[in-house]
């Protein structure tokens, strides 16, 4: 799918509609707002070609975007820059996915190349599409890069802030441990464990994403001088996302410590309470050891036992060993140690 956006005035409309209202005004002269950003979705082959043969450039296909080398991802071809990042999708499912979105800039021109739907374009293009002056940051392709940069690192901000909440919830719920049988207590650290493991591999997928933005905003910021002269307004924008993303790469790694520092006292929680468990089963062998020796030894060696002349005293014997390890068991069980 290929959605063409133009600048009018101050705000995005779809050039679609501009075109339409054009053609039903036979006699309007006045000039057509240019087009500014070629949005492509899933896009298929023809689409590709049209946008290239526009623009005089190639666009790159879902494997080369995949490609993982920083000169895949960051380079200069037919007069334009490309600049691959890695965008996070679904992160309010608690399962993340990364996918990259390519942005190609040429001239006044920008093209976007995606396979997926990230929130922060929708939210980008609302904004943009509104009156009011709340378009204006939107004049040129350039500008909506930056705004889609800020729209894609606010939404890593929002992630970042939900999956500490997150995270101090998992916290209380290690240090305020309120089950009072051992075998239940071990099983709510085994499921804190494996949602511990859930939030640190999110933090891996957004760090990985933020390594990205910086990358790609440090090198458009690099081409400053160089290449071309930024405007003013960009130069302090670029200024903005690099700081924000080294601001929220440093929040991300201090969660990450605090998921380390999590998973080191869950699991000395647990040994702790398996510990316990094993010195209690040491007490009750050490204080019934005594009494076992005595009795191997001696109990067998005198001549007045009127036991051995009752009639069922086997089988109370008997009764009696299947009683004496029934009781432990049954008392471990109730207790939780089993």
């Amino acid at each position: 799918m290929l959605r063409i956006h133009a600048y009018d005035h101050d705000r995005l409309v779809a050039a679609d509609a501009v075109i339409a209202s054009a053609a039903a005004d036979a006699t309007s002269v006045a000039p057509q707002p240019p087009v500014i950003w070629y949005d492509l979705i899933n896009p298929t082959a023809k689409e590709e070609r049209d946008v290239g043969s526009r623009l005089g450039v190639t666009i790159p296909t879902q494997d080369e975007m995949e490609d993982i080398e920083l000169s895949s991802r960051l380079y200069q071809e037919d007069g334009a820059e490309f600049m691959t990042m890695t965008v996070l999708t679904r992160p309010d499912a608690g399962t993340p996915h990364k996918v990259p979105v390519t942005f190609i800039v040429k001239g006044q021109v920008l093209v976007t190349v995606r396979y997926s739907e990230p929130r922060p374009f929708d939210a980008f293009m609302a904004r943009a599409r509104k009156g009011n002056g709340l378009g204006l940051h939107s004049a040129t392709g350039e500008l909506i890069l930056t705004g889609l940069v800020e729209a894609i690192i606010d939404r890593m901000a929002d992630t970042l802030e939900r999956l500490g909440n997150d995270i101090d919830q998992i916290s209380r719920d290690i240090f305020e441990a309120k089950a009072s049988k051992a075998n239940k207590k071990t099983r709510d650290l085994q499921e804190l464990i494996r949602a511990i493991g859930q939030k640190g591999e999110f933090i891996t997928v957004v760090r990985e994403s933020l390594v990205s933005v910086s990358r790609v905003v440090a090198y458009y910021a690099a081409l400053d001088g160089v290449d071309r002269k930024l405007p003013k307004e960009m130069r302090q924008r670029l200024k903005l996302l690099q700081r924000d993303a080294t601001s929220l790469g440093d929040h991300s790694a201090f969660m990450s410590g605090k998921i380390n520092f999590l998973l080191d006292a869950t699991l000395g929680l647990i040994n702790l309470e398996q510990n316990q468990i094993i010195k209690i089963f040491s007490v009750a062998s050490v204080v019934f050891l005594p009494p076992t020796l005595v009795a191997s030894v001696y109990g067998m060696n005198f001549a007045n036992q009127p036991e051995l002349q009752w009639h069922y005293g086997y089988q109370l014997a008997l009764c009696l060993m299947i009683v004496s390890m029934a009781l432990p068991y049954l008392y471990f069980r109730r207790k939780g140690w089993l």
